[in-house]
Order: structure tokens, then sequence, then C-alpha cells
């Protein structure tokens, strides 16, 4: 269903991104951006925005690491997480909301435009609501990092997903971002972090099918 396409960031810098579009639809509902885990734009990843293509949305995945090493496509094993702790460790959060920027831009034409992340895209997602213009609204997925950056004030819509076992986001500290923004959904699942991923042991399958149909309300009701 999809294929890799480049982009160009304002800085000048081109990147790769997986597109998928949805099959048979003369109008597709909307865009969206997806933002990858530590992993790079992996098959989960690839499977997830097949999935929202299926959906009706146009769907851009960005390959935030580009800009430090081409072609990252990463596993969950030990030595994958430390592998993708590294990359993330090179990271700039400032170069990824540009590269987020870029992908916007490309699902623009598809109309509105959403934006889910996940894990450490959850954390781009955040920021991305809270500095880029553009997006109709916002979905994360256990954002690592968010905790570090209550302060941020969203310009649109987020609904955020954080399971409760989750030992790296503490159900307490995910409590202290509800209240901080009670504008926003916040749902906690009997689930650990990753429990959208069917190819991490952490999957929860009921966890994964009602933070789904969550977010899909969601996007149908700000994106289309």
């Amino acid at each position: 269903m999809g294929q890799w396409i480049q982009l160009t960031a304002s800085d000048g810098f081109q990147l790769t991104a997986y597109r998928a579009d949805p099959a048979g639809q003369d109008k597709p509902r909307g865009g969206l951006v997806v933002v990858q885990e530590i992993f790079g734009v992996n098959g989960h990843i690839r499977a997830v925005c097949d999935g929202f293509a299926a959906e009706g949305y146009v769907t851009v995945a960005p390959a935030l690491f580009d800009r430090y090493e081409g072609n990252v496509d990463i596993g969950y094993t030990p030595e994958d997480i430390a592998r993708g702790r590294e990359l993330k460790a090179k990271a700039s959060t400032d170069a990824a909301l540009r590269d987020v920027a870029a992908a916007r831009d490309a699902a623009a034409s598809a109309g509105r435009v959403g934006i889910v992340g996940y894990c450490w895209g959850g954390f781009i997602t955040w920021m991305s609501a809270s500095r880029l213009p553009g997006f109709t609204c916002a979905v994360v997925y256990y954002g690592g990092g968010i905790l570090d950056a209550i302060g941020e004030q969203p310009k649109c819509p987020v609904m955020a997903h954080f399971g409760e076992r989750d030992s790296m986001i503490p159900v307490a500290g995910v409590g202290k971002l509800a209240a901080a923004h009670p504008e926003a959904q916040v749902f906690v699942y009997p689930a650990d972090h990753g429990f959208n991923c069917d190819q991490r042991q952490s999957y929860d399958a009921a966890a994964a099918r009602l933070a789904r149909e969550r977010t899909l309300e969601f996007l149908h009701q700000h994106v289309g």
C-alpha cells in the first residue's frame, strides 16, 4: 500500500518518508503524520501507516533518524533497543520538528492534517502540537519525555494513551499531565510501555484495540 518518498525540510535537509494512501477512494478523509519510535520507520510503523490509510487517511511517516544514519529499520531486541537509544541521543528536537513539518506539508494535499506518535515519537508529537502550526489534532501513545514537558501548551486538541505498568512513564506523572491539561483526553490502560506494538512482548491486544477505537473517533472528529 505504501511507498518511500523524499521530503525537504525548511533547512534544506532531504529525508525519506513512508507514505501510505487510501486505496480506491476519490477523496481521502484527510492527512496524518505518523511519528516513529526509536526504532526508525520500521515494519511496525509502516504497518501503522497502512492501517490508517485503510481508514481513509493519507499517511506520512518521516524518517527522523535520516539526519544521523540512513535506512534505520530495527526491531525490539535488547541490542536493538540500545542502538535505538544511541540514535535518539543524537537527535535534536528542533530538527525533528522541521522534519515533521515537512511531512505535514506533504500530507496537507489531503485536507486537514492530524499527527500521531509512539514512544519517542509521542514526545515529538506533543512538541509538534505545541510548537508547529497546521495540525488539527494530536494523538500521543506512551510519549517518553512528555512528563518533562508538561509546561508546553498544545495549539490543537490532544488525546494521550499511557500504560499504568509503564515503568518509564510513572502513572503519578501522567496524573500531573492530565491535571495540568484538563482540556486533553488522557487515558490509562492496564498495560505496559509499547502496548500498541504487536512485535513487542509488551503488546496488549485489548488495550491496543480500545486505544485505536478512541483514536479513530478523535481523528474523525478533528480531521475528517
